[in-house]
């Protein structure tokens, strides 16, 4: 390279020429950068079409218009149709449970018409445990409770449910209950959702009182190593008894096939008058009359959060509780002239 050489770089050049554009790029770019906003508008308008307009829209595209994408938006719309984009922590999800409304409502209202009394004994606010008697094989009388409780209660409170394992893990009813609200029930749970002020709701009998033979009907079992009394102490969250009646005859269990239940993971395959007898039919519970009345809170007696590892003392309170929802069962069994009538 001679000396007299000038060396003109590469990077000015270029930058020169980008800041060059003449006017008729610029509007092109503009014009793509419209576009694209567009194609992404519309794209965002198609996610959160309704069922109706997305079903409108594959109908007119006619079979040369279907394609996979067509078919996904569709199932989109379908299943947003009645489920939120977001659930909470474990899995409720409001749009299902206010699109599941009606269904209960049938329930509660008309096929089983259920009478509450003592809701005004629930706290009004902060953290509360219900602690229920469990019977009629499938746990319809956690979702009564819950009505009875935002019906009937002066402030409309929402109450979760503690839902047993045998509900939890079964592969259709696991996800129904979820995002209904319930909870897979273990301390944990329970401890976080009442620290957080929530209204909790539990069965101590577990699988022994939703399965028992109709023969024992309303007579409470065993309230297990009393769980419910430790999370109470640990939290400082009053005990609200609950006695329901009317669940024990919905699906009257007269013998129960448990080598059909062992290989499908249930702990009971139940026999009633009308199961597995009448095929689908027979999963319809009886249109039986209900009651559900709750008691004054349970003092706790002063005890604290250190008292909950003292296991003479759980038993005792557990025993209290059980007892208590007995004579509730046994009183409201007395005032009972018809199951169906009440």
């Amino acid at each position: 390279m001679s000396e007299g050489a000038k060396v003109v770089p590469i990077t000015a050049g270029r930058a020169r020429r980008r800041r060059a554009s003449s006017p008729e790029e610029k509007a092109l770019r503009r014009r793509l950068e419209d576009l694209e906003r567009a194609i992404a508008a519309s794209r965002t308008a198609q996610e959160h079409e309704g069922l109706l307009v997305t079903a409108a829209r594959v109908v007119h595209a006619g079979a040369r218009g279907l394609s996979w994408a067509s078919l996904a938006r569709l199932q989109r719309a379908v299943y947003f149709a009645w489920h939120s984009e977001e659930t909470d922590e474990f899995g409720g999800d409001r749009r299902f449970a206010e699109a599941l409304e009606p269904v209960l409502d049938f329930l509660y209202a008309m096929w089983w018409r259920v009478e509450a009394t003592g809701t005004e004994h629930v706290p009004p606010e902060g953290p509360g445990l219900i602690v229920a008697n469990h019977s009629g094989v499938l746990p319809y009388d956690g979702l009564m409770i819950q009505l009875a409780v935002r019906h009937e209660h002066p402030a409309k409170r929402v109450c979760r449910m503690l839902a047993l394992d045998m509900f939890a893990l079964l592969p259709v009813l696991a996800p129904l209950l979820s995002k209904s609200g319930s909870v897979r029930a273990n301390p944990e749970n329970a401890e976080r959702l009442l620290r957080q002020g929530e209204l909790l709701g539990v069965f101590p009998e577990g699988v022994k009182g939703v399965g028992k033979y109709f023969r024992d009907r309303y007579r409470l079992a065993r309230f297990g190593r009393g769980g419910f009394v430790r999370i109470a102490l640990r939290t400082g969250a009053p005990i609200i008894p609950c006695a329901v009646v009317g669940a024990e005859e919905i699906h009257p269990v007269i013998a129960k096939a448990d080598w059909v239940g062992g290989p499908l993971g249930l702990p009971y395959f139940p026999l009633t008058p009308t199961f597995p007898w009448l095929g689908p039919l027979g999963v319809l519970p009886l249109p039986t009359k209900w009651s559900i009345d709750f008691g004054d809170p349970i003092d706790l007696e002063g005890h604290g959060p250190e008292d909950a590892d003292d296991p003479i003392l759980v038993n005792r309170m557990s025993e209290k509780v059980r007892s208590t929802i007995q004579r509730m069962v046994d009183g409201r069994l007395a005032r009972r002239r018809s199951v169906w009538f009440g």
